[in-house]
């Protein structure tokens, strides 16, 4: 595949799951590929995975939720690559699951801080230098839980629906420049399902019955996704919250 051929993509919250998956890719779709993540071991064996695979890529460590940390990120992509051409804003977490009036405030502001505000801050730097190489693509990792409410997530939800909100804004405002989307994963086999489950069978089990597929999605599913909105190939897509559920928000 060669379909990226030229083109530079950064990809936050890259070191597992559907990051690290996006991430592997671009780069076999011919991009070069800044792997950003808070977490270095781990980001560092991505980036080298790349490299190993005949791809180039850099490791940054990042952390979303501070933006001095974000523009130092798209700093570095700038520096060795010179253009940025690709966004994938993937980073975030699933906080701590209560009810709306037992939502700890901690949990609220770290929820909203790494999952929103990390995105904006992102989006806030990557503009500019997308603008400066002509144009390219932002693809923003949302969540069904941005489209539908789940009970006991409350801050997760809200900064999901956000991210989707952000993107549609977005995409008005550069339409015709940049194209901004967003992706809005189903229930995918990552380490953060793992956590909900404790890998217990019945809770993998009830995880697998949201899924009117009859099972979990593959992180390259959703990094297929990714490519897709990246690439010419979705020339007349921009502001849309794509669903990559196995049919979860259709019922």
């Amino acid at each position: 595949m060669s379909e990226l051929q030229g083109k530079v993509a950064l990809v936050t919250g890259a070191s597992s799951g559907i990051g690290k998956a996006t991430a592997m890719a671009l780069a076999v779709a011919g991009a070069d590929v800044v792997v950003a993540d808070l977490d270095a071991v781990r980001g560092e064996l991505v980036a080298a995975d790349i490299q190993a695979k005949g791809g180039r890529s850099l490791f940054v460590r990042v952390d979303v939720a501070d933006d001095e940390s974000v523009a130092a990120m798209v700093d570095a992509t700038l520096r060795r690559f010179a253009r940025l051409d690709i966004a994938v804003n993937n980073a975030g977490i699933e906080g701590a699951s209560a009810p709306t009036a037992e939502c700890s405030l901690e949990n609220w502001h770290t929820t909203l801080a790494i999952n929103l505000t990390g995105v904006f801050h992102c989006m806030r730097h990557e503009i500019p230098a997308l603008l400066e190489t002509g144009g390219g693509s932002i693809v923003n990792m949302s969540s069904v839980a941005g489209l539908v409410g789940f009970a006991t997530s409350p801050a997760y939800v809200a900064s999901k629906h956000g991210v989707v909100g952000l993107t549609k804004a977005a995409a008005l405002e550069y339409a015709g420049r940049i194209r901004v989307n967003a992706v809005c994963p189903g229930v995918i086999d990552t380490e953060m399902v793992a956590r909900f489950t404790h890998d217990e069978p019945a809770a993998v089990a009830a995880m697998q019955a949201m899924e009117p597929v009859g099972r979990l999605g593959r992180p390259e599913e959703i990094a297929d996704a990714c490519v897709w909105l990246a690439s010419d190939s979705s020339s007349f897509v921009t502001g849309q919250a794509i669903a990559v559920d196995g049919g979860l928000v259709t019922r």
